[in-house]
């Protein structure tokens, strides 16, 4: 459709970037407003969270509703078992997901939002703990809760002062805020995380040396006495071109590869040891480092490699190439 001469005139323009930077400056304030209205309520909005024994159910109408899908999103990624209900299925038949044991998260920007009144009466009446986050601390929901989220006073961004804007983002920040708490307190680390996230960039980005490694009779190792014959047996035998070498202890001492092996061809070759021709401290990694930490050991230094030995308390517990890597898609 070709847009009319109204949608790209530079006045329009111009008042368009007028408009946006107001809206985020709007709610950029009132973002510090509830950075600063914080307190006891959120305390123990925490508190009683990490207490409950099942799970957390958020739940909101409308627009309110579409943050709560993504509050229960974040709080069940970051290690707080979580869903969202509907308030209009809960109502017909989906309070059956809410149990005896689980605490409810309830979203409305007036907190007179009729639909949750049958789940609101449903957590009243079997002593379901019920945190609410509304903008009235006089509304049914706030008076109803065990615990108030209040949010400052504030308008929408919306010129006409009805569209949700900044109470949405308040919610969601406050819905951020929670999760994060939550997190800390619980001692979440970036492994759990990648447990909860395995696919996409970021599942990438967390993917442990463990998680790719070979482990077992496909590690490449022989002791430093065995003569070359044996070892350039086991390079070709294990696929990966080179072999980790250790002392009596189990120790990793050094690795051959093709390129010693090209630096000490000589007919005497097959007759020497292993200790003779290897490269003495080889670059190492450790099974609980970050894959992306061992594609980094790969590339540093004045020659790139493509694999490392994995080590742990001095020992080879693994190997991981290049190409472990690559079809991890670490990068």
């Amino acid at each position: 459709m070709t847009p009319s001469p109204l949608e790209t005139t530079p006045d329009v323009l111009s008042a368009a970037l007028v408009s946006a930077r107001r809206v985020l400056r709007e709610e950029r304030d009132a973002l510090d407003a509830l950075a600063e209205s914080l307190g006891p309520d959120f305390n123990e909005a925490v508190r009683q969270l990490l207490a409950c024994k099942g799970r957390v159910t958020v739940t909101g109408m409308g627009k309110s509703g579409h943050v709560a899908r993504k509050i229960a999103a974040t709080l069940a990624s970051t290690g707080t078992l979580a869903q969202f209900v509907h308030p209009g299925e809960a109502s017909h038949g989906d309070l059956g997901m809410i149990g005896r044991d689980d605490a409810v998260v309830a979203l409305s920007n007036s907190g007179d939002t009729p639909e949750l009144e049958d789940i609101v009466a449903y957590t009243r009446r079997f002593g379901i703990l019920l945190v609410a986050m509304t903008r009235r601390a006089d509304s049914a929901l706030a008076q109803a809760a065990d615990v108030a989220l209040v949010l400052p006073p504030h308008g929408e961004a919306c010129p006409l002062g009805l569209a949700p804007t900044t109470s949405t983002t308040l919610m969601m920040a406050l819905g951020d805020a929670l999760a994060v708490a939550l997190l800390e307190a619980r001692g979440f680390t970036a492994h759990d995380f990648q447990v909860y996230h395995p696919g996409g960039r970021l599942g990438r980005a967390l993917l442990r040396v463990r998680d790719l490694m070979h482990t077992g009779d496909e590690v490449p190792l022989v002791a430093g006495e065995t003569p070359m014959s044996k070892a350039l047996i086991e390079m070709s035998r294990k696929g990966f071109g080179c072999a980790g070498i250790v002392d009596e202890a189990g120790h990793l001492v050094g690795i051959i590869t093709d390129g010693d092996l090209r630096r000490h061809m000589a007919p005497d070759l097959v007759q020497r040891s292993a200790a003779a021709i290897m490269t003495r401290d080889p670059r190492s990694v450790a099974p609980d480092a970050l894959a992306v930490e061992a594609l980094r050991v790969m590339n540093s230094g004045d020659r790139p490699i493509t694999s490392l030995f994995v080590v742990e308390s001095g020992r080879p517990v693994g190997f991981i190439h290049m190409h472990d890597l690559l079809r991890a898609g670490v990068d």
